[in-house]
């Protein structure tokens, strides 16, 4: 079993699910608790959140339709501003306050503040079984991280926690996946260990069986899965975007869930004990 000690001194960013920001004291037991031992242990982390269930419940309430394509949120004006009003709003307090109540001290923003990602709206694009390319709106695609201050309020012993909203020079706001956020982060970080936490104890061969969980794919195995119907819907992107990262420095990169309360922390220690590890072939 690795010891979190070996890590001292590198980066570890761990992806938060919005379901799972919705019970502070759930949250605080699981991913507060993991970061936790993480910076206990000289590490530096990097939390990046999602808020789509309550993007989805606020669009709701405003009588707003929520359209999604291969499991990625379409983004119009009014749909961007219920996007800010989850991630910088609701879901960054309820995180703030978990880490809070687990001994973290976080800063909880966006990748707006400080430039601390830039994004770039995103082009059509072609989307397998869609037929036109499809145009996602006011959705960004990555294009840098502010590393000079990550490090500088690392160095400092602050937990960055960032919901996934960036911005560009002109003053523009992108919605940008949660996943791609913290992929592009571990990549430009050379993170050691990208987790990827949700209610999804993994990848699994039978979605409604957890018993089925695969411990450890490579990215040729993970395409002959999702080629095979078995990985599919909102995995695929979460997927894609761990097998580009892997060339990118990030020795491995987990998707786990949040139960037992545990998990995270022995995910992190023991790759493929809870969740999906993937790896380099």
């Amino acid at each position: 079993m690795t010891t979190l000690s070996e890590f001292r001194g590198r980066w570890f960013v761990v992806k938060l699910g919005g379901e799972l920001a919705q019970d502070v004291g759930r949250l605080s037991r699981t991913v507060g608790a993991a970061v936790r031992a993480f910076l206990d242990a000289g590490i530096k982390v990097c939390v990046v959140h999602g808020g789509g269930p309550q993007a989805t419940e606020l669009s709701k309430r405003l009588g707003l339709d929520t359209k999604q394509v291969a499991g990625q949120r379409v983004t119009d004006e009014a749909t961007l501003e219920v996007m800010k009003m989850t991630l910088a709003g609701q879901v960054s307090v309820n995180v703030a306050s978990a880490l809070r109540l687990a001994g973290v001290p976080a800063l909880c923003t966006t990748g707006v503040s400080a430039g601390l990602v830039d994004a770039t709206r995103r082009p059509k694009v072609a989307v397998e079984g869609v037929p036109e390319p499809v145009d996602y709106g006011l959705v960004g695609d990555v294009a840098a991280v502010n590393v000079a201050l990550l490090e500088t309020l690392a160095e400092r012993g602050v937990v960055v926690a960032l919901g996934s909203l960036a911005g560009d020079a002109g003053g523009r706001v992108f919605n940008v996946n949660a996943d791609t956020v913290a992929a592009q982060l571990a990549g430009t970080l050379r993170a050691a260990r990208l987790l990827l936490v949700s209610n999804v104890p993994g990848v699994l061969r039978d979605r409604s069986d957890a018993a089925t969980r695969i411990p450890r794919l490579t990215p040729s195995e993970a395409k002959a899965q999702v080629a095979a119907g078995v990985i599919q819907g909102g995995m695929i992107p979460k997927v894609e975007e761990s097998l580009a990262m892997l060339d990118a420095g990030i020795d491995a990169i987990h998707i786990v869930g949040a139960s037992p309360e545990s998990a995270i922390l022995d995910e992190a220690l023991s790759p493929g004990s809870r969740g999906t590890v993937f790896v380099k072939d």
